[in-house]
């Protein structure tokens, strides 16, 4: 598999920050300088990929624009929530604040998860996504699949995360806004995961679908780690550094891999060199 150059520095990123992690286990630290810059690194990441991925979408200049929105979308995703954390590890560092939720941070993280659906969408459609649509069992396949998530999501994020309180009379407004948002952007963006690769799964055949598998993987990681949060925070148990930030930190690891698989050299003329999913959408 060829990597480019921006791939590898997000590969030595995560090999530090598991490094990082497994040191603030055996040392068993939950509070503290160490943990709060454990959080600001996990932005870094995601904030200067998802810079990186919307400068580099307009190199994409055909495919009826597909590949180029979902790349740009998919930054800003990435980009949202690296501001995010940023803000996050400004109320730990300046405030003293170790889990500020609901705070502004939540005007980075929330909008993140709804850029991520969109640009899925975007490169399913370059990926042939809308090429499956026209077989008839596709049709069942989009309605059975998010009825069996939604259920598979109300479980684990209300049920299980929130000990089946969705919405809590003491809680602020505010929370109890982000408490919605949250297991619905979940919802949204692994049910997107899974019909999208479902009905892309056939024209996935360019040196492009590692990067596509990446992203897909990355939504479905980052729904185990809002999980986790939600759980921890439930029962007020989550510190910064904790396994639900190790895990988001694998999932904004996938995803900013994935987005920045099609930020290197963008020579379409050579996708007309083989039959890739790419020139079986052009002749459409």
């Amino acid at each position: 598999m060829k990597i480019n150059y921006a791939q590898r520095i997000s590969v030595w990123y995560m090999t530090g920050m598991i490094i990082f992690w497994f040191f603030l286990l055996a040392t068993h630290r939950t509070f503290g300088n160490l943990n709060y810059f454990f959080s600001f690194l996990m932005g870094l990441l995601p904030f200067f990929g998802g810079i990186v991925a919307m400068m580099r979408a307009r190199d994409w200049t055909s495919m009826k624009g597909y590949v180029s929105r979902g790349v740009f979308f998919l930054g800003l995703g990435l980009f949202c929530w690296g501001c995010g954390e940023l803000i996050w590890s400004y109320y730990n560092f300046f405030t003293g604040v170790s889990a500020p939720y609901p705070s502004f941070a939540d005007l980075g993280f929330a909008p993140s998860v709804f850029f991520y659906c969109i640009g899925a969408v975007y490169l399913a459609r370059a990926a042939g996504a809308d090429l499956g649509l026209r077989r008839r069992f596709a049709t069942l396949f989009m309605v059975v699949v998010p009825v069996i998530m939604f259920f598979f999501s109300y479980y684990f994020l209300v049920t299980v995360a929130r000990q089946g309180v969705l919405l809590s009379s003491s809680d602020s407004p505010l929370k109890n806004f982000f408490d919605i948002a949250y297991p619905i952007g979940d919802f949204i963006s692994l049910t997107a995961a899974v019909v999208i690769s479902g009905l892309s799964f056939r024209f996935i055949m360019s040196e492009y679908r590692i990067a596509i598998f990446s992203i897909l993987s990355g939504l479905a990681v980052m729904f185990v780690a809002d999980s986790i949060f939600s759980y921890t925070t439930s029962l007020a148990t989550y510190f910064n550094g904790d396994l639900g930030d190790i895990i988001f930190t694998i999932a904004l690891f996938l995803l900013t891999f994935g987005v920045l698989g099609f930020c290197g050299e963008t020579d379409e003329s050579a996708l007309n060199e083989k039959p890739t999913f790419f020139r079986s959408l052009w002749h459409v």
